[in-house]
């Protein structure tokens, strides 16, 4: 692609991201819901004049692997509290993997079965659809969690099984993904996991001490984020593309190291940092829902609208079996999951940006890949229109009693 028609994509969907945030303001809505309906807006818009703007879901793949989510993903750890986080690390990881392979699995067994169609949709695209619906969003149950005052010990949870649960859920797709197009690594899929797993937190947290160690000795508050925003991006590209490791573990753990370092010694160099990670999350998030919003056709609803029903069934149920899991197994420790705090964690766990990237850096080579956008897109927006909005209600509800 060339760089001018590639600069034509971004101003375009930079575009309809700057009309989320108008619409957001003017309506009184969810970031995810602006900027959604900014991209349909824009859609029916390009649709009505007769353009082509040449953005297709086959066609932003690398955008938004390599540049958006780098990003995200790095915004995401930077601002977790490490105290907190440490607190509850094992709940969360517990979560973020035998929890995530539970909702893997039982939505994938339901998908499969509901569908009924082996030669179409095999056991690989259920597992494609189940990973990918696994990854939770905690965006907008994140600020619901901070107006309705909520325990700070209850937002870590939310955020940080989030953060582990993303790039476990990216580690996961890929290997699946690598069997689905007929790319079977060498050794077996567990193996495969340890060493992808293992190699970007070890390529990340080195990377997250060279940065701060190139922080500390410029000693200047815009170099910081400069350094910051290049480890962001090269810790991804080293693990991925050289090294062959997550390239997401290596980006947060190079955010949550770095953080952790200069957190310690140097508050000040930390100052532009905060508000530099805020605008680029806002950005970013806007414009991931709004490429969302531009892609969706009427199509998906009226062709596929029973496979993204039972897609909706499914992730739901496998997301509260998942939850209430993993609630009894640590009934007798010290650190528990209470039933009221399992079913806002189970209703709550929204689907969002992970799942769109993830969808959309699926090969058209797949002859169902169409069918997997579909039921992925209208899963996220169940989880948003219906998830979201009801779930200050049911937050109000449980932590009252």
């Amino acid at each position: 692609m060339s760089i001018p028609l590639t600069m034509e994509h971004i101003l375009i969907v930079s575009f309809i991201a700057f009309t989320g945030l108008l619409l957001r303001r003017l309506l009184k809505l969810e970031l995810t819901l602006s900027s959604i309906l900014a991209g349909v807006l824009g859609a029916l818009f390009i649709a009505y004049l007769d353009l082509d703007t040449g953005i297709r879901a086959t066609n932003v793949k690398d955008l938004i692997f390599y540049i958006i989510l780098p990003l995200l993903i790095f915004v995401s750890s930077w601002h977790i509290e490490f105290s907190q986080f440490t607190r509850w690390f094992w709940i969360c990881f517990l979560l973020a993997t035998l929890g995530l392979l539970i909702t893997m699995l039982v939505s994938a067994a339901g998908i499969y079965y509901a569908i009924g169609y082996p030669e179409g949709f095999p056991w690989l695209a259920a597992l494609l659809v189940g990973v990918m619906l696994a990854a939770t969003d905690p965006v907008s149950v994140a600020e619901q969690l901070k107006q309705a005052n909520a325990p700070r010990s209850l937002q870590t949870l939310f955020e940080g099984e989030s953060l582990l649960n993303d790039a476990t859920a990216v580690v996961v797709f890929g290997v699946i993904l690598s069997y689905a197009m007929q790319q079977q690594p060498e050794s077996n899929a567990v193996i495969t996991f340890s060493l992808v797993f293992s190699g970007g937190l070890a390529v990340g947290t080195l990377l997250g001490i060279m940065a701060a160690a190139f922080i500390r000795y410029l000693a200047d508050q815009s170099a910081s984020v400069v350094v910051l925003i290049i480890t962001a991006f090269s810790s991804f590209y080293i693990a991925e593309h050289l090294l062959h490791v997550s390239g997401i573990l290596a980006v947060m753990m190079a955010a949550i190291s770095s953080r952790y370092i200069l957190s310690k010694h140097n508050h000040e160099l930390l100052r532009n940092a905060a508000p530099t990670w805020e605008w680029i999350g806002l950005f970013l998030n806007a414009v991931i829902f709004s490429l969302m919003g531009l892609l969706i056709t009427w199509d998906m609803f009226t062709n596929q609208w029973l496979a993204i029903v039972i897609a909706i069934i499914a992730s739901l149920a496998a997301r509260f079996i998942a939850v209430y899991t993993i609630a009894v197994l640590i009934s007798k420790s010290n650190k528990r999951i209470s039933w009221a705090w399992a079913g806002l964690m189970s209703w709550g766990g929204l689907k969002g940006a992970i799942a769109i990237v993830l969808v959309l850096s699926l090969p058209v080579e797949l002859e169902y890949w169409w069918t997997v956008q579909s039921m992925v897109f209208g899963v996220v927006l169940f989880s948003l229109l219906v998830q979201g909005v009801s779930f200050p209600f049911l937050l109000k509800r449980l932590l009252n009693k």
